[in-house]
């Protein structure tokens, strides 16, 4: 599973960005670190999960 999601998330972080000329680049900066924050919880969320997952199958 992680490493489904790891390969999920480097297909997203090597796509070229999108460029909205008509934006600020303030915008275009926060708009940037919302999708990286985005994509760090996804990838812990994932790994939390997995983890529990583990654990239960494994009766810990």
């Amino acid at each position: 599973m992680i490493v489904l999601v790891c390969v999920i998330l480097s297909a997203f972080a090597s796509a070229p960005p999108v460029i909205d000329t008509d934006a600020s680049a303030v915008s275009m900066l926060w708009s940037y670190i919302g999708k990286i924050v985005f994509n760090m919880l996804i990838l812990v969320g994932t790994v939390k999960m997995s983890d529990r997952l583990v654990k239960d199958m494994m009766g810990l």
